[in-house]
């Protein structure tokens, strides 16, 4: 029985770290495809308040303004993407999509116009919100546990919801991280969630 179990845990660390490279590693094809087509694909992200500008949800996390804004994201997506999918791919697929698309029209809803938003910190902003804030909704010891260590390892990077950087989209931020509230919320067994309503 015990290397049965330590056999399914390899095997649940092996799939959370290929989904999590996996995610990346499409980031950075996309960002040579730009490169290649004159950066046009950035043009493809959130404008606030045009109807066009809705189809930016879908893309807008896939698309970033040059290698540095990549390089800044790839890291925290590698870690927090494996702790979310450590969890379980399918929780983990729906908790991305929940933030995705929160992060997505909060932006499309509230940003300056004339504005174009992209870049994948949305899914870190809603990813470290969800693991900070899942152990509490769950009632779960060790991921309250672990949520206190993201917290204290990634915490410093939630300053980012706050207006105040130029050229940085703290409205993608701050409903990335709602979503990924919401997402925690939503995803906690009903008996969790039911104490909180």
């Amino acid at each position: 029985m015990r290397l049965t179990y330590t056999k399914e845990r390899g095997a649940g660390w092996a799939r959370a770290a290929a989904w999590s490279v996996g995610f990346v590693v499409l980031l950075w094809v996309i960002e040579v495809v730009d490169v290649v087509l004159g950066n046009r694909l950035e043009d493809e992200g959130v404008r606030p308040r045009d109807d066009e500008g809705l189809v930016g949800i879908v893309f807008a996390p896939l698309l970033h303004g040059g290698w540095d804004h990549l390089i800044a994201n790839s890291l925290p997506l590698l870690v927090l993407g494996f702790l979310v999918f450590l969890s379980g791919i399918g929780r983990a697929l729906a908790a991305t999509a929940v933030i995705w698309v929160v992060g997505g029209l909060g932006t499309w809803l509230i940003a300056p116009e004339r504005t174009i938003h992209i870049g994948a910190s949305v899914i870190v902003f809603g990813w470290l919100t969800y693991l900070i804030l899942r152990g509490i909704f769950a009632r779960n010891e060790g991921q309250i546990a672990l949520g206190a260590v993201v917290l204290v390892l990634y915490g410093g990077a939630l300053w980012g919801v706050l207006p105040g950087q130029p050229g940085v989209s703290w409205q993608g931020h701050l409903f990335g991280a709602i979503g990924g509230g919401l997402a925690a919320w939503w995803l906690a067994p009903d008996r969790a969630r039911h104490a909180y309503a």
